[in-house]
């Protein structure tokens, strides 16, 4: 019985494989948009799963593979046989088959490569080998190449004769090479359908286009189709041989990927991604990694507390306005990381320009830590009728926060220079450095003017 359309998706599925209906099964999948198959997929338990793709054809469950985020397909494949996982892997596109690849364990991967077509194999192998970050990492290799001596005739009955492989192509561009395999330009396909068919491609081709390397960083890449309306760019080699074809739509997610790999890894969730469908013990690990190493950082923070734990004993009111300054400057210090990690991923600023950072940051941190320290020593003052008290949590908050700008604004550059990445590596040691350095202030100023304090 195939389900009402009324009922949930996930409860729809369920009867469906309970049924073992394959056709209900493709036809149901089919109808739901992307965002509606990766919430099915999140709600359905690994047995579930696993009976669902085994139960589709590999080129409907490559479909549904396509849609998940590379965490969700990889845990969902891994845990099938290598000869099953291959043949869905087949049916990728060569992008999203080499993503699929990178995030599976290694032995998992040869297993598969093994099991798979030996010509996508060996695409899979030589894609893997680029960065996913870079033109190789992102290009496809699904695109229409011909040698400049052949006629357009002949390339209209290579269409007709590989219609069946060539329906998932990009059609907008056709890419000439010289015999050699070198890059000489594009063609429109409008081009090649008005032209005389007996016309070889060198003398209709569209030379001087511009291409990228295939070691081109995303920075670089992205940088270029912000510039050009271009829908999408020849990847060369070395040797200015085609290897590839990078376009916007790839280069668009990629960036968006990367913002949010970074926001991830900024809040500890190490490796950039998480979702509650993965195993829990992976999940608690990839957090544990974070969380153990701050548990250490705050024990050390909090230790300069303790060694000035009689001027706190003797000030009782500083203890209310320790967090307020740690926090108020991790702030500061955070926008500032903000800052930096946005230039350092436009290209904007690089790792050896941390002089010139920390002098604009340092301006903004003088003008903010004073008038953040007067806000905070009005209200210490007008809490407790002690200027003291006001000046001593009023200077920590100000000097603490042109400590935390200029920690902000240079610590994502070193790191990046050092190939630490800054998005994880940053937050930590800022809140360390922000928090102990601020309790030190405010401390040791109390302790300086302990006897104008008289016991607040």
């Amino acid at each position: 019985m195939i389900p009402n359309d009324s009922m949930a998706p996930v409860a729809n599925v369920r009867l469906i494989l309970e049924s073992g209906n394959r056709i209900a099964l493709t036809h149901f999948l089919d109808s739901l948009a992307a965002s509606e198959v990766v919430y099915l997929m999140g709600r359905l338990s690994k047995k579930e799963r696993q009976q669902l793709m085994t139960l589709l054809h590999p080129e409907d469950a490559a479909n549904v593979i396509d849609e998940l985020p590379d965490i969700m397909a990889a845990d969902i494949i891994e845990d099938m046989s290598s000869g099953e996982a291959a043949a869905i892997i087949n049916e990728l596109m060569s992008d999203d088959r080499a993503d699929l690849i990178r995030e599976l364990d290694r032995r998992d991967v040869e297993a598969i490569l093994v099991e798979m077509d030996p010509s996508e194999a060996a695409n899979a192998r030589q894609l893997i080998n680029y960065d996913n970050d870079t033109a190789g990492g992102l290009m496809i290799t699904e695109f229409f190449c011909y040698d400049e001596l052949t006629t357009i005739n002949e390339v209209v009955k290579d269409f007709r004769k590989n219609a069946e492989e060539y329906k998932y192509y990009p059609v907008r561009y056709i890419y000439i090479v010289s015999k050699e395999g070198r890059f000489v330009g594009v063609l429109q396909m409008q081009d090649l359908l008005l032209s005389n068919p007996e016309q070889a491609l060198s003398e209709i081709v569209v030379k001087n286009v511009m291409a990228v390397n295939v070691n081109a960083p995303l920075e670089e890449i992205s940088a270029l189709f912000d510039n050009y309306d271009f829908f999408g760019l020849p990847v060369l080699d070395d040797h200015s041989k085609l290897i590839g074809v990078l376009q916007r739509q790839s280069v668009v997610e990629a960036v968006n990927e990367q913002e949010t790999f970074e926001h991830l890894e900024t809040q500890g969730i190490v490796g950039g991604d998480e979702f509650r469908a993965s195993p829990v013990l992976q999940r608690s690990k990839r957090r544990l990694s974070w969380l153990s190493v701050n548990i250490l950082l705050n024990i050390i923070a909090a230790s300069v507390i303790a060694f000035y734990q009689d001027t706190l004993q003797a000030v009782i009111a500083l203890a209310v306005f320790l967090p307020i300054i740690s926090d108020m400057s991790g702030c500061s210090g955070n926008q500032a990381v903000a800052v930096s990690m946005r230039e350092l991923s436009l290209g904007i600023v690089r790792p050896t320009e941390v002089i010139r950072v920390w002098l604009q940051e340092i301006s903004v941190g003088l003008i903010n830590g004073l008038v953040l320290g007067l806000l905070i020593g009005i209200a210490a003052y007008l809490w407790k009728g002690n200027i003291y008290l006001g000046l001593v949590v009023g200077g920590a908050l100000a000097v603490n926060t042109v400590v935390a700008v200029s920690l902000g604004g240079t610590i994502p550059l070193i790191l990046k220079k050092f190939n630490i990445d800054p998005a994880l590596a940053s937050g930590p040691i800022l809140t360390t450095v922000t928090d102990m350095f601020g309790f030190f202030l405010a401390l040791s100023f109390a302790s300086l003017t302990l006897s104008n304090l008289g016991g607040v």
